[in-house]
């Protein structure tokens, strides 16, 4: 039986395109699903799980990128990457800061 398959395409909309900061957040989340994800930026395809292959993309804003994800939870990684990419990649607090703030 073969794996389930889910992609999107999306638009980065960052003044930044897809630097470090933003690579890292996309890389945390596709960490934390089992399936096998690549994006793709024209012919460049980078492993999605990879901080280094994702800042290789070279994706500047406006930049369209494919998003594929083959495995068991493929529909629900896809869903939750394109809500980081929509949402611009919004700044996380660390529980250290949080507990600051109160």
């Amino acid at each position: 039986m073969s794996e389930p398959v889910a992609e999107i395409e999306v638009e980065i909309q960052n003044e930044e395109g897809l630097h470090l900061r933003p690579a890292v957040q996309f890389v945390d989340v596709a960490s934390r699903f089992r399936s096998a994800i690549t994006v793709s930026h024209g012919s460049v395809q980078a492993d999605a799980k990879s901080v280094m292959e994702m800042t290789l993309l070279a994706a500047a804003c406006g930049s369209r990128l494919k998003i594929r994800a083959v495995g068991p939870d493929a529909s629900e990684v896809i869903a939750a990457l394109g809500e980081l990419v929509a949402k611009n990649f919004p700044p996380t607090s660390k529980p250290a800061e949080a507990k600051k703030e109160g």
